[in-house]
């Protein structure tokens, strides 16, 4: 069984003023979705899974996803406002889906194997995907007993922004090599002296920029549908009435953990992650790719 590709491609671009899955990066006009694709089949995996907005669904089908018809299985899902669990509805004013688990949960009709969810917009090397690969479809089923998913971690300080603030999930881990726990820290910011979290202003963590973060790649089996269901459920709860709350993949996994239904492995990677928050980030991003298509990495054009 071949492993699918999630994409979460529903975000606004609010930060980079527009839909930045869709802006040419690479040498020929590539996206970064483009090398995510390219790197996770040629890491072996077997499906393609965008998830959208319906608003965006047409553009991404003309000039993304036509791209990719000849070669892999392409799908589509999509995240609305309106796709909730019974007895909750949208309330008065609110205009923007509910995160990143909702994105997730927006596939849970469409997905039956395990399947890797990435951001539509961050680079992450190849490598990150033959890791994934191998922990998703390992050669034998007991191949890690001891997790049930799990997570591509980057080090912090090279996965900031030189214009604005980031969201990171910052990690700790146990000595074996398990997540113990996600803290999301959505004011990250390089400083002087190191690296910071400033989202209370009055009370900045400060941060060394060693840790271990989650950029949202993470490898999941069908069975995490129903548990990010239930999490979702209980955040509705919780925030229904708060107009800008949303519920995140990395929060939802860290109630998981502490609640002992899931164990999640981080795995290691050297490969280079870069992505664009700003619309000052493009030019360092399109540098970045450059060099690795100069150094053979990539073919250019991408899809020839």
């Amino acid at each position: 069984m071949k492993p699918t590709l999630l994409i979460l491609a529903a975000g606004i671009g609010s930060r980079y003023g527009g839909l930045k899955q869709l802006d040419p990066m690479g040498p020929h006009g590539e996206t970064v979705m483009d090398y995510a694709v390219f790197d996770a089949l040629r890491a072996g995996f077997g499906r393609v899974v965008f998830v959208l907005r319906r608003e965006s669904a047409e553009a991404f089908r003309t000039t993304i996803g036509t791209r990719y018809a000849d070669r892999t299985t392409i799908d589509y899902a999509f995240q609305t406002l309106e796709d909730l669990p019974p007895g909750f509805g949208v309330p008065f004013g609110r205009d923007k889906p509910w995160g990143t688990t909702q994105a997730v949960l927006a596939a849970r009709d469409i997905v039956r194997e395990p399947f890797a969810v990435i951001n539509a917009d961050d680079f992450y090397g190849r490598e990150s995907y033959l890791v994934m690969r191998e922990f998703l479809v390992p050669p034998s089923p007991a191949a890690d007993p001891a997790a049930d998913y799990a997570m591509v971690g980057y080090q912090l300080r090279q996965t900031l922004s030189e214009y604005g603030s980031v969201a990171r999930g910052v990690c700790e881990t146990n000595g074996q090599g398990l997540l113990r726990s996600v803290r999301e820290m959505t004011k990250v910011v390089r400083t002087p002296d190191g690296v910071e979290d400033r989202e209370d202003p009055a009370h900045p963590v400060k941060l060394t920029g060693d840790e271990v973060v989650s950029l949202n790649f993470w490898g999941f089996t069908p069975r995490v549908f129903e548990q990010l269901e239930q999490v979702f459920e209980r955040f509705l709860y919780q925030h229904q009435s708060d107009l800008k709350a949303e519920c995140y993949i990395p929060a939802a996994i860290d109630e998981l953990i502490a609640g002992g239904r899931a164990r999640v492995r981080v795995l290691p990677t050297a490969a280079c992650w870069f992505g664009v928050t700003y619309r000052e980030d493009k030019p360092r991003v399109m540098a970045a790719i450059q060099r690795l298509v100069e150094d053979g990495g990539y073919p250019a054009p991408l899809w020839s």
